[in-house]
């Protein structure tokens, strides 16, 4: 049991936003994001895939063309 817990911890610290999810449920495409903000598609691809980041700038810039709070695109850290 406990390893099951750790697993699922080290899994949500591998994810740390939650920009993919939020593209899919808007039916919107990493390609559109990455015009929307002026990136490649690479670089959306890896911040969707979490192998990188956005800065706070971009991510700020990514919860107002998506329309949420930036909150919404981050995995708490906090346990319920």
């Amino acid at each position: 049991m406990y390893l099951c817990a750790l697993q699922a911890k080290c899994k949500e610290i591998e994810s740390m936003n939650r920009i993919k999810k939020i593209l899919k449920e808007q039916g919107r495409t990493q390609t559109w994001l990455a015009e929307k903000i002026g990136k490649s598609y690479v670089v959306v691809t890896n911040y969707c895939n979490n192998n990188s980041q956005p800065s706070i700038q971009v991510l700020t810039e990514i919860s107002q063309i998506l329309d949420v709070d930036v909150r919404e695109l981050l995995v708490s850290t906090k346990d319920d």
